[in-house]
């Protein structure tokens, strides 16, 4: 069970989740406290007056989740709330601008569900993976912090949902992954002093090699490539179609039977358009619940 701590504007569908669909004895329970920092760039339409756009990001996270019996299957639900103070600078028509901004961003709230290769089960004594196939919908809520004056915002008033798709294959302590996905967005109606913002949707596939240590401790190299969300401003479409790729590393470290601590790390390869970052992130999480 993992959660990512991620900040600033439009990196939701760039999540890097290594581990999303392994399986979990039932009725676990996961409470995940988590910092994060990101700093980059921020890309806006080209023909906009604005550039040289640079924000800074800390975000502060909580996040609950349980695994749970579906049909026979394992899957579990969770839902994060991550609150972010953001700092950014740009060029607006050759004069310096500064935003800052401090509150709640977008709840995000998940189900997944394992359909092949992990039954739902609470004794895992004779349970060996093998191949794992599952699903995932995660939906984002516009209930974040919203200043319709502002172009960068915290929330984003809107919803989102991003639909995925996960495979793992165990090699004895080896674990090799790959998760396409495509976030769909609905149109946020009042932006910048109630103009019309809508995205096109955005597709991603991630893909990780993990190994685990007899300890418990595993390591996962983790890559993901993104392409689309071009987006329109009152029925100007902009010329801002996104194509980024990523790599970064996680590591997980168990303390005892139930606390562990995550640390994860990622940054940019290529970026055609988009924002490209740098981030860096710690989470501490605490489990209970099925014989725990």
């Amino acid at each position: 069970m993992t959660v990512l701590v991620l900040a600033g504007r439009g990196v939701c569908a760039q999540e890097i989740e290594p581990r999303s669909y392994s399986n979990t004895p039932v009725g676990l329970n996961f409470l995940i406290a988590g910092y994060g920092y990101t700093e980059g760039k921020i890309a806006f339409d080209p023909s906009l007056p604005i550039a040289d756009a640079q924000y800074r990001n800390h975000t502060d996270a909580v996040a609950y989740a349980r695994s749970l019996n579906a049909w026979g299957n394992s899957a579990k639900i969770d839902v994060i709330l991550p609150y972010s103070s953001f700092s950014g600078q740009a060029l607006v028509s050759g004069l310096p601008r500064e935003r800052e901004m401090t509150g709640f961003g977008d709840p995000r709230f998940r189900f997944s569900m394992n359909f092949y290769g992990a039954p739902a089960l609470k004794e895992f004594a004779n349970y060996r993976q093998d191949v794992i196939v599952g699903a995932s919908l995660q939906v984002t809520a516009p209930l974040g912090q919203y200043d319709n004056s502002k172009v960068l915002n915290i929330g984003n008033n809107r919803w989102s949902f991003r639909p995925e798709l996960g495979v793992s294959k165990a090699l004895g302590p080896w674990t090799l992954e790959v998760a396409p996905s495509v976030t769909l967005y609905t149109d946020n109606t009042d932006f910048n002093n109630g103009k019309r913002f809508e995205q096109a949707p955005l597709y991603a596939v991630q893909g990780h090699i993990i190994y685990g240590f007899a300890s418990g401790i595993w390591i996962a190299l983790n890559g993901l490539y993104s392409t689309g969300g071009r987006t329109t401003v009152n029925g100007l479409r902009g010329d801002n179609m996104q194509t980024n790729s990523r790599v970064g590393v996680t590591v997980a470290l168990p303390v005892d039977r139930h606390n562990a601590v995550k640390l994860n790390a990622s940054t940019g390869t290529s970026t055609r358009t988009g924002s490209d970052f740098n981030l860096v992130g710690i989470a501490w999480q605490y489990r209970w619940g099925a014989g725990y």
